[in-house]
């Protein structure tokens, strides 16, 4: 038993390599491939929305509502001055905000809301059926929490989702996050380059 003892341990290390191996090259081709799935939304100009225009160009994407009393109107507060020092470099990158409260946050008011904060985001909403969908596929976390007054309020991801031309993952800008760090992200997605 003692001699079969070394080729027992070289087989048991050689498959635990193998699977890590595995792992590694199968999470290098899930951060290749496009983020999220299919969708159909509606941009607040009345356009439809799809995943094709996340995939057009790089992208900053924020998921929220506009019922949200802080970190909502914080963040793109945030993300449009991080656009504008941006300058130039602005234009190669498109910046959404997407609703995850498609009952309140209609076309119209998510015009109206955006346009308020910012000429750089792009308000999107659709259906609660599509919202979820894109939920889902997007790994956000978006939950309806009642409220004392008998309304409710939507907990929900508050980091800033970026994805590069061809929509692949390339990381995320916290809520909060230092400017300079945050800045320096959207630089690299602007010239194509990875955060990591």
């Amino acid at each position: 038993m003692k001699k079969f003892l070394p080729i027992f341990i070289i087989a048991f290390v050689v498959v635990v390599v193998g699977a890590a191996g595995f792992n590694l090259i199968r999470d290098r081709q899930a951060v290749d491939e496009p983020f999220g799935g299919p969708f159909t939304l509606v941009a607040m100009d009345g356009q439809p929305f799809t995943e094709k225009d996340l995939r057009a160009t790089p992208s900053a994407i924020f998921f929220g509502f506009t019922h949200c009393p802080d970190v909502c109107p914080t963040t793109l507060y945030e993300l449009d001055g991080y656009l504008k020092q941006l300058g130039s470099e602005a234009g190669n990158v498109k910046a959404y905000f997407i609703s995850v409260d498609p009952e309140r946050d209609t076309q119209e008011i998510m015009q109206t809301y955006v346009s308020n904060v910012s000429d750089r985001i792009i308000g999107v909403t659709g259906t609660p059926e599509n919202i979820a969908s894109v939920v889902k596929s997007y790994h956000v976390y978006a939950k309806k929490v009642p409220t004392d007054d008998g309304e409710y309020t939507v907990d929900h991801t508050a980091s800033v989702f970026l994805l590069d031309e061809g929509g692949r993952f390339r990381g995320t800008i916290a809520y909060q996050e230092n400017p300079d760090t945050a800045l320096e992200k959207l630089k690299n997605l602007a010239k194509g380059r990875t955060n990591g």
